[in-house]
């Protein structure tokens, strides 16, 4: 008799969610690569969409499909938080920057490009404001009655 198993099935939810698998050390390899040449791309002011012009982006991360054919890079401004007005102008560019990755990247195929604001530094210094709140000091400073 066959036992059944308790375990609910995986699921894989791709490259925008978090997937049941862990990455392959291939897909960090090529994700960290996609973000070293736009990282570089964006320093370089390469990119000649007038929205775009004299604004310094950061590619806080990329995140890569299992089958490489489509990847999400995080984008920032460090010291703004207005990077989601910019997502228009880079969806714009997309195709040239692809374009610029197929010409570095030794890949078969070269990944679609999405954007994606990154607010982990925002959210960072929103717990770091509630941690240091006085209501957070009081508690941590009383005595537990337990």
């Amino acid at each position: 008799m066959k036992q059944e198993s308790t375990r609910a099935p995986a699921r894989r939810s791709g490259v925008h969610g978090k997937s049941a698998k862990p990455a392959t050390q291939r897909q960090l390899r090529v994700a960290e690569e996609i973000r070293h040449v736009l990282a570089g791309i964006f320093a370089r002011g390469e990119v000649r969409d007038p929205d775009l012009a004299d604004v310094l982006i950061t590619v806080t991360e990329v995140r890569i499909a299992p089958d490489l054919k489509r990847c999400t890079a995080f984008v920032t401004r460090l010291g703004r938080s207005d990077i989601a007005a910019k997502l228009p102008a880079l969806r714009r560019a997309a195709p040239f920057l692809r374009h610029e990755l197929a010409k570095e990247l030794r890949l078969r195929a070269v990944p679609d490009i999405s954007f994606q604001a990154d607010e982990t530094l925002d959210y960072a210094m929103h717990i770091n404001d509630v941690l240091h709140s006085p209501e957070v000091k009081r508690d941590l400073e009383s005595p537990s009655k337990s």
